[in-house]
């Protein structure tokens, strides 16, 4: 299956803003993310819609999406706290808060230890029955 990688920013401006990584022309935005997400939806099906569509419209493709640190820990502060991401990802509060803040920005192992803590953590969620 083909990807699109989509990146998501949030601008100084306050808006949340998406391109492809690897459609030219595909881009959007919002007030949020999920505005964002929508708009890139949209410009997909209005490309879909060209005489010349870009050929990995054609057929099955997924959607990832790629966040800058600082946009993610903004999108998902109200459902994982400082203390929850210092839990999962063993990184302190005070750190996880300048990320988010924008007053530092992490190295790369930091960010790989954001990624990998929240998809455990997604992983462990997707194994609960109730």
């Amino acid at each position: 299956m083909k990807t699109i990688k989509i990146i998501i920013e949030k601008s100084n401006d306050g808006f949340f803003w998406a391109y492809a990584e690897n459609v030219e022309g595909l881009t959007g935005g919002g007030e949020t993310v999920q505005d964002a997400k929508q708009d890139i939806l949209d410009g997909i099906e209005t490309m879909k819609s060209f005489d010349k569509k870009p050929k990995i419209l054609d057929g099955d493709y997924e959607l990832v999406y790629k966040f800058d640190t600082q946009s993610l820990l903004k999108y998902y502060k109200g459902i994982l706290s400082n203390p929850a991401l210092e839990k999962i990802t063993g990184i302190n509060q005070k750190l996880i808060h300048q990320y988010s803040t924008g007053l530092k920005k992490p190295r790369p192992a930091q960010r790989k230890k954001i990624e990998n803590g929240i998809h455990e953590f997604a992983k462990e969620l997707l194994a609960i029955e109730l």
